[in-house]
């Protein structure tokens, strides 16, 4: 039963922490003042390219 109880508590006392980091941006996100110059954002891969010139 105090094993239960322990168990309950801390999952309780953890959710909190962990939907938080969840949301907090950590992650490293692109963006397209993320590119050195001559380069954009190709949003379907996420990844710096080439400016093409036309």
């Amino acid at each position: 039963m105090i094993l239960k109880t322990t168990f309950a508590a801390l999952v309780l006392a953890l959710a909190p922490t962990l939907s938080v980091a969840e949301g907090c941006g950590w992650e490293k996100k692109m963006n397209a003042s993320s590119c050195a110059e001559g380069q954009t954002l190709d949003h379907a891969s996420g990844k710096c390219v080439d400016k093409t010139t036309s």
